[in-house]
């Protein structure tokens, strides 16, 4: 669902928008740029599967054993 939002900018800030993004185009500009600064990732829940998973976590461990050195 979109949401409409009215802001105000500076006018040579707007004709930037208008030839960077095109025009009828500045919304989309504006919200690829804004989505990675207040939309994240559930990483807790992510991370939670992936523990869940035994095969997958004994292969990673097997993986960080064989790569792992350690200096005498």
């Amino acid at each position: 669902m979109n949401k409409r939002l009215t802001i105000t900018l500076d006018e040579e800030v707007y004709d930037g928008l208008q030839k960077t993004a095109g025009p009828r185009k500045i919304s989309r500009f504006v919200e690829d740029l804004v989505r990675p600064h207040v939309v994240h990732a559930d990483l807790d829940s992510a991370y939670a599967r992936m523990a869940r998973d035994k095969k997958r976590e004994g292969e990673a461990l097997e993986w960080a054993e064989s790569t792992f050195h350690c200096p005498v």
